[in-house]
């Protein structure tokens, strides 16, 4: 049986970051969970950079991404996703409190897979983030880089 893939969270909000690994943890995934909180500390851990030039090789299950973060945002660490042959089939939900329509459309532009507005009730922000991790680290299959 293959290792459980790493779920990234790339999240620059340290009470959002701590609900959604409180929710991937109570759907009770075994998977590793990595968060980092701009989008050039998740660029550096996708490709093997920085501090993270040392991490084990392989994508994660998915990708986690808020929107608006510090140093690079959601959108521009989606858009270099898709630009990367090594990245452009890793699975990507935007998790964003941005109900703007322009964030909607530039991400399904770029290719994310899922938007999921954040709920604001907390049991339901648990209930989306416990079947976006279910849904992506366990029941999604991707295929495997060629």
């Amino acid at each position: 049986m293959s290792p459980l893939r790493t779920i990234l969270l790339a999240e620059d909000s340290a009470a959002d970051a701590e609900m959604a690994i409180d929710a991937l943890r109570d759907a009770r995934l075994a998977n590793p969970i990595v968060h980092v909180e701009d989008g050039v500390e998740a660029l550096d851990f996708l490709l093997r950079r920085g501090s993270f030039a040392q991490r084990e090789e392989g994508l994660p299950a998915v990708l986690l991404l808020d929107i608006k973060m510090p140093r690079m945002d959601g959108l521009e660490v989606l858009q270099r996703i898709r630009a990367e042959e090594e990245l452009k089939r890793l699975p990507v939900v935007i998790l964003s409190s941005s109900r703007e329509e322009s964030d909607l459309a530039r991400s399904w532009d770029l290719g994310v897979n899922a938007y999921v507005v954040k709920p604001v009730d907390i049991d339901q922000f648990f209930t989306a983030v416990k079947t976006i991790g279910t849904f992506w680290a366990v029941i999604n299959q991707a295929p495997d880089a060629e």
